[in-house]
């Protein structure tokens, strides 16, 4: 399995470590309630360097990139950033992901750990209608550390060459951050203000280390990839591999917004119109349950003795106190108030559609 360079940092403070798309991650540090509660109120440090970085250059890199995502990349500025699917001509989605415009033609795309190795044979593939771009791998160049919650800016402003008090969502800057040279967006997985920092390899455990010594008495926790995925619920997120993939498509999932038909021909552009026009069949919704039980991915969700869905993601939710989740519901019966059951193993537990996010 592969390891980020920050792995001997989360030996060092203690970390449980598990396999997570093929690297050794920090699952958690302490306990995931804990590090979830930091940084809803105060703030978390995580370590992501095992998303991919795909780099795309050449006067046809716009070209490509439109190609390959449903949002529109040719609205971007420098330093502007764009989350969007990334779909086959079937309207399946390849990944979700973010594309940085880095200059007038060059872009980074930020993939999931997972999803990097398919998603550069995608992308290479697509690559061969075009003469002039060059698609690079750059991953192993990369390490990521996102530092999230209400006192974030606080905390890594301190350390910037650069003032980033003003800095808009889905933006971000070429600067210094402890006399390293890197990216810094504000971005994150969290749903509060955060920002994820992309420095070279090297230098990633002097930033974290320095990044936790400014924060540790305003209360900066590290956190895990645990804390994350709760975090992540509460705000409704996608997860790949759980709330989408290839077998759903960006209108069900709730992603119509990035999907842009206003935009020139882009992969299953053709499909995700024919979808709208004649409707969606199943939707993503939120629930709560209403009696105890956690809802697991795959579990199903039965209405009258008959099975109407499946749960994709779910959690207990520390915010809220409550066990929660997402998943996939025939459209009919996907409407807020409706009473669903879970079946659990052999038994069914309640529990009711709601409004997402959750909080």
């Amino acid at each position: 399995m592969k390891r980020t360079a920050l792995y001997d940092a989360h030996l060092d403070s203690g970390a449980k470590i598990i396999d997570f798309g093929g690297w050794e991650m920090p699952v958690q540090y302490t306990s995931i309630i804990e590090e979830h509660k930091a940084v809803r109120n105060k703030a978390g440090i995580f370590d992501v360097s095992h998303m991919g970085e795909i780099k795309i250059s050449g006067k046809q890199s716009k070209d490509l990139v439109q190609r390959l995502i449903t949002n529109n990349a040719a609205k971007l500025t420098r330093g502007q950033v764009v989350y969007t699917p990334m779909c086959y001509q079937d309207g399946g989605i390849v990944d979700d992901l973010l594309v940085y415009k880095l200059d007038t033609d060059q872009f980074l795309l930020v993939v999931n750990a997972s999803n990097t190795a398919k998603d550069l044979r995608w992308i290479n593939k697509n690559a061969e209608f075009f003469e002039d771009v060059e698609v690079e791998d750059k991953t192993d160049d990369y390490s990521l550390i996102a530092i999230q919650g209400p006192i974030s800016r606080e905390i890594i402003n301190s350390l910037l060459e650069d003032d980033i008090s003003d800095m808009k969502f889905y933006n971000f800057i070429n600067t210094n951050i402890a006399g390293v040279e890197a990216i810094v967006s504000r971005t994150g997985y969290t749903g509060e203000l955060g920002f994820e920092i992309y420095l070279d390899s090297k230098n990633a455990i002097e930033v974290w280390k320095t990044l936790i010594k400014e924060g540790e008495d305003k209360g900066l926790k590290p956190a895990g990839l645990g804390a994350r995925d709760t975090l992540r619920l509460e705000k409704a997120l996608c997860l790949y591999g759980n709330d989408i993939d290839e077998s759903t498509n960006p209108l069900e999932a709730g992603l119509d917004w990035t999907v842009k038909f206003d935009k020139n021909e882009f992969n299953g552009k053709g499909k995700l119109q024919q979808i709208k026009q004649k409707g969606i069949q199943k939707k993503l919704v939120g629930f709560i349950m209403s009696e105890r039980g956690i809802p697991r991915h795959g579990y199903k969700i039965v209405i009258d003795n008959e099975i109407v869905g499946e749960v994709t993601s779910g959690s207990y939710s520390p915010t809220l106190d409550e066990n929660i989740g997402m998943a996939y519901i025939d459209k009919e019966y996907a409407n807020k108030d409706t009473e669903i059951n879970i079946r659990i193993r052999k038994r069914e537990v309640k529990a009711k559609i709601v409004e997402t996010p959750f909080i």
